[in-house]
């Protein structure tokens, strides 16, 4: 296989775990940042005195020296971009998902839905919100908000989700089919205040070692651990695997609150510090929930921000092990300042330290696209599928840092696992990429499989439960009746692979994020990993 075509199947096959991980989330933007918000300050609200306000709080509050001489003429990205990768103007819109994300809720029915046939199809409805309250089920199908048909009509995704987003207060009118339904009912659903918790799965593994997913830091995600790992501890828990693959991070205070739940009292958890913030000390506090009891904690290349904080602390400390693979590299701060129109800067203050002082910022010196694409050169060097990363041997280059335990650790480029676990892509095709990226197999499951098999029968064969020929051999003739041009000897080599797909997919559609990670976690070779490790 030559180097191109490898490139884009390993980058497409990332694509595909992502998007199995995560096409359901109507209300989960971005997950990047890791930053604090300037509360009730209203900056300028035109792009000409935004631009001459930006250079006025770069002046001020930037984490290094930066010439602003050589910035007034440009336009605002541009301005950003010659500072660093995480430093960015956000519009409106964005700026308002991006802190709704952070601050664990927002205001609408809470619900999740998928757009099957140009239907809007609903695959969960949040607990004790809007939607739950007014009877919407898992499975019903909407088809008109207020006057406006939603279903059969081609409508841009933006444009169904629009109509039923709403301020806090204000009512909207479904025409819903519910599963099984002989007609069409009406239900008036007041829109109110929703809540998100950031912990996406807290469940046994076995009768000793627990598992929590974390998707990101936000507002409430130390007090959402708090709670969970309190209900764990009744089910026997002695061991903890928190998983932190793929969270970008957040708030910086989540991640050291988090941190003060598992880490003893006085030790350092962090340090900031930038050209105009003096440095920082994040001290444990003490008393956590989990400071005693074996640590496992899986990363990735998409775990960032506040998300590698925590990690490198555990590493530093010697409080736990790593596992996994290279972490992206994001040891920057923002600080976000808003404008009167509610757009938003959020602008890198300071860089953030481990506790033996490394900086694990990965070098953006070749600018703003390099940086982004950094992560694709993992997968052309071989560091993500190799047996044998070869960018630790690279990072050894750099000045060591010992622990206590006489580990050594480096500092540039993110948190370095001490177990490393190569992406499987044993299966891997350019047929199963085409499939995951058209929706192929959401599509099959909802359209098919969800109307095959019932919640409680899957409830009680997790462990046994796997694809039947029948399901396999349906798929086949549904991809056909979608014209799609795949190759069956390419099918027939991912069959293991598309099989595992649609388990956790049709798990998550019954029993949401628990269910889709109780299903994926059975063969996950970074879970069985942490398992050993743990012993």
């Amino acid at each position: 296989m030559n180097t191109n075509t490898r490139q884009n199947l390993l980058i497409a096959f990332t694509y595909s775990l992502t998007l199995i991980g995560g096409m359901f989330l109507g209300y989960r933007f971005l997950k990047d940042q890791g930053y604090s918000i300037q509360k009730n300050v209203s900056y300028a609200d035109n792009n000409t005195e935004k631009v001459d306000e930006i250079i006025h709080l770069i002046n001020k509050n930037y984490v290094d020296e930066v010439n602003t001489d050589t910035l007034t003429n440009l336009p605002i990205d541009s301005i950003l971009h010659q500072l660093d990768p995480h430093s960015m103007y956000l519009p409106p819109a964005k700026a308002y998902e991006q802190n709704v994300d952070l601050e664990g809720q927002f205001e609408g029915i809470g619900i999740e839905y998928y757009i099957l046939n140009d239907t809007l199809l609903v695959t969960n409805v949040v607990k004790d919100g809007p939607a739950f309250a007014a009877g919407l089920k898992l499975g019903d199908k909407i088809l008109k908000v207020d006057n406006s048909n939603v279903s059969g009509r081609h409508l841009p995704r933006e444009q169904m989700i629009g109509k039923i987003k709403g301020r806090k207060g204000t009512s909207v009118q479904l025409t819903i089919m519910h599963v099984n339904g002989p007609n069409p009912v009406k239900l008036l659903v007041k829109r109110g205040k929703v809540q998100v918790s950031s912990i996406d799965a807290a469940y046994m593994l076995n009768n000793e070692t627990a598992y929590i997913r974390i998707s990101k830091f936000g507002a409430n995600t130390d007090l959402d651990f708090v709670d969970a790992v309190k209900n764990l501890k009744t089910q026997g828990m002695a061991k903890l695997v928190l998983d932190l693959r793929d969270n970008g991070g957040g708030y910086l205070t989540a991640a050291t609150g988090l941190a003060s739940q598992l880490l003893p009292e006085n030790k350092l958890i962090v340090y900031t510090q930038g050209k105009h913030e003096p440095r920082t000390d994040y001290i444990a506090t003490g008393g956590g929930e989990f400071e005693q009891g074996k640590l496992a904690v899986l990363i990735n290349e998409n775990t960032a921000s506040a998300s590698e904080i925590l990690a490198g602390a555990i590493q530093d400390l010697d409080r736990g092990i790593i596992i996994g693979r290279r972490s992206f590299g994001k040891g920057l701060v923002q600080e976000q300042f808003p404008f009167g129109d509610g757009s938003a800067l959020n602008l890198t203050i300071a860089r953030y330290y481990t506790p033996l002082g490394r900086s694990i910022q990965k070098s953006y010196k070749k600018g703003y696209t390099a940086y982004h694409n950094e992560i694709d050169e993992r997968y052309t060097d071989g560091e993500l599928t190799d047996d044998n990363s070869p960018f630790r041997d690279s990072l050894k280059r750099n000045t060591a840092f010992i622990t206590s335990s006489g580990k050594k650790v480096y500092a540039g480029g993110g948190i370095q696992p001490d177990l490393y676990v190569k992406i499987d892509t044993s299966g891997l095709s350019k047929s199963y990429t085409t499939l995951v990226g058209k929706k192929v197999l959401f599509d099959y499951v909802f359209d098919v499989l969800a109307k095959r098999y019932r919640a409680s029968s899957l409830d009680q064969s997790l462990q046994t439960f796997s694809i039947s020929e029948r399901d396999y051999k349906d798929l086949i003739s549904y991809i056909q009746k979608k014209n799609l041009k795949v190759d069956s000897g390419q099918l027939s080599h991912s069959k293991a692979m598309i099989a595992t797909d649609l388990k956790v997919l049709l798990y998550k559609f019954y029993f949401g994020e628990e269910g889709y990670y109780k299903a994926a976690n059975i063969n996950d070779k970074m879970v069985k990993q942490a398992l050993v490790s743990l012993q």
